[in-house]
């Protein structure tokens, strides 16, 4: 898809979240987000889309299986971390389709709204180039281990409400990768991988971003329909049944991403 001034930036980020070749998607996304930047690009906020494709768009490979089926390998072979840089590659994956499918679906936001999620977008593709990258210095591809699909379904439960999407998929699913990170680093660093650990560093850099994002327009949102947002993500979250947080918790990073010192007192 080429850039022209009169591309739309929620069509195109519907056509790149089309796109089944994992690398090519995020290439072009990396782009598109490079485009609006130039101001490349036009925004329709009001424009109602209808998808003429299947969404998301994913190479045959990883096959995807329920998480308890994914298989736990050893870090001291070299096969064990690339089957972790595999999982994060695969996790960054749906974290690209999932700020593109918050891109398109929802009309009638504020502008900047769409442009916060395409920078996620392209921070998103660009984490999953950097780790297929080093996945390839170990001798293994995307796609050679299986994956889970947790991400993109709890996308799909909530693709009526934005309201729901934003209290559960960056507050909730993603806000997990904020506590996960760190341990993981430490385990890459601990197995001698010092150039995985780096890519970590990065990753939860931007993460504290992408929530803070989730957690910027939960609140709008919230405001708008004049909710308390904790009593309203209360209710959300029972009725998507949404995963059950448990500790331990990275309370800096989640301070830094933007939860309320009442929300952090509710984890422990």
């Amino acid at each position: 898809m080429s850039t022209t001034q009169s591309e739309e930036l929620r069509q195109a980020a519907l056509f790149w979240l089309a796109e089944s070749d994992a690398i090519n998607k995020a290439s072009g996304v990396r782009q598109l987000a490079t485009a609006w930047l130039a101001n490349e690009l036009v925004l329709d906020t009001n424009a109602t889309i209808n998808p003429q494709q299947a969404i998301p768009g994913r190479p045959v490979k990883p096959e995807l299986v329920a998480p308890r089926l994914l298989k736990r390998r050893s870090m001291v072979t070299t096969e064990g971390r690339a089957a972790l840089i595999h999982a994060l590659a695969h996790i960054e994956f749906n974290a690209i389709n999932l700020a593109l499918d918050a891109i398109w679906r929802f009309n009638n936001m504020p502008a900047d709204y769409y442009a916060d999620w395409l920078q996620v977008a392209g921070e998103e593709a660009l984490h999953f180039s950097l780790l297929t990258e080093h996945l390839q210095c170990l001798g293994y591809t995307y796609g050679d281990f299986t994956g889970h699909n947790s991400l993109w379904e709890m996308a799909e439960k909530t693709q009526h409400d934005i309201l729901a999407r934003m209290a559960l998929v960056p507050r909730t699913m993603e806000a997990r990768g904020l506590d996960a990170t760190p341990p993981l680093r430490a385990k890459l660093a601990q197995a001698g991988d010092i150039a995985a650990a780096g890519i970590m560093d990065v990753i939860l850099r931007d993460e504290i971003g992408h929530v803070r994002i989730g957690n910027r327009w939960y609140g709008y949102l919230c405001e708008q329909r004049c909710l308390d947002p904790i009593v309203a993500y209360e209710r959300l979250a029972a009725q998507y049944a949404a995963p059950v947080l448990r500790g331990p918790f990275n309370m800096e990073a989640r301070r830094a991403a933007g939860f309320s010192e009442l929300e952090l007192a509710l984890l422990d």
